[in-house]
């Protein structure tokens, strides 16, 4: 499909991608979601926790959110989809990846950017579960790379997954990984690492013979964190290897199910490879928007809707 000609705009002072991003993750209130907690067992035996909100109706549509890198359900971008989608008759549940849901998981592994066998188990179990006629994914950052890598590598789909929005995805893990070493990033960079140190801490008490505190405290990059964790928990060989084999991008030309991508010009958590205009322009399902504001996930609108879920509405409604 043609690239999307965006028409979001905002006011002067949230223009910038850091104010924006900001702003969005931390001051954000999303009032008026009530959550229900459901949690399902996985093939491994380890579970996984997900949170239902309904539309005042009885709907024939579900929405899955997907959140980012240590998010969870509760995040404000989730609350503000999760509200928009119930508002408008539609049910939502957001999805926490594995040790995201306030208690840890029971295995050593946990999730990454590339794990889509786990959204795989959440769709299918839904799908026998429940009997909703339509179901799409709601990918933010990296549940957006999740949910691109989970339409297009050749995945099983059910019939009733009929599109997907994913909303800052950093497709191209390699280039994601060097933007947010740079030093503009830092703040966020020592943010993210604090959490999953601290939550890799934890897996060390329990897995002393696979972690050591010695190899935590080699850890002082989120580079790091990929080549001493994340890698080798789940099956990679070192951290070049799993950016290379997570990385949405290459899957993107195989995607057969109405999918949006928004990504902000202004977003530095995204390297030049993750505005994919060439595979939009070839894959007919495929839709690119590229507005000049929101940095990461800050789509500001002043009625508190962000711009990113009056998209995800509108595309819903279209793509039937």
């Amino acid at each position: 499909m043609p690239v999307l000609t965006s028409t979001y705009n905002l006011p002067f002072i949230l223009k910038s991608g850091f104010i924006s991003t900001v702003y969005s993750g931390l001051f954000r209130k999303v009032k008026g979601v009530t959550q229900e907690r459901e949690r399902i067992t996985l093939s491994d035996s380890d579970f996984l926790d997900l949170d239902w909100s309904y539309a005042a109706k009885s709907a024939s549509k579900l929405v899955i959110i997907l959140h980012g890198l240590e998010g969870n359900a509760q995040r404000p971008y989730m609350l503000g989809a999760a509200k928009s989608f119930n508002d408008n008759g539609i049910d939502a549940v957001c999805m926490n990846f594995r040790g995201c849901s306030g208690e840890a998981n029971l295995k050593f592994k946990s999730y990454h950017s590339g794990e889509t066998k786990d959204l795989s188990e959440v769709i299918n179990h839904i799908v026998a579960s429940k009997s909703y006629n339509d179901i799409y994914i709601n990918g933010f950052s990296l549940g957006g790379n999740v949910a691109l890598k989970y339409l297009g590598e050749g995945n099983q789909i059910p019939v009733q997954v009929k599109g997907s929005v994913v909303v800052s995805v950093p497709c191209f893990l390699d280039g994601s990984s060097k933007a947010l070493h740079a030093i503009k990033n830092k703040p966020y960079a020592i943010r993210f690492l604090r959490h999953l140190i601290n939550r890799l801490k934890q897996k060390q008490k329990v897995f002393p013979e696979l972690i050591s505190k010695q190899d935590i405290r080699s850890i002082k990059t989120l580079k790091d964190f990929d080549e001493v964790y994340t890698s080798k928990a789940h099956g990679f060989t070192n951290a070049a290897d799993y950016y290379t084999k997570s990385s949405s991008l290459q899957d993107l030309g195989n995607i057969k199910i109405p999918t949006l991508i928004i990504n902000a010009t202004n977003d530095s958590f995204l390297s030049s490879e993750c505005y994919p205009i060439k595979e939009a322009e070839t894959n007919d399902y495929l839709h690119l928007e590229m507005p000049k504001f929101g940095g990461h996930v800050g789509f500001y609108v002043s009625t508190n809707m962000y711009y990113n879920e009056k998209r995800a509405l509108e595309f819903i409604s279209i793509k039937k």
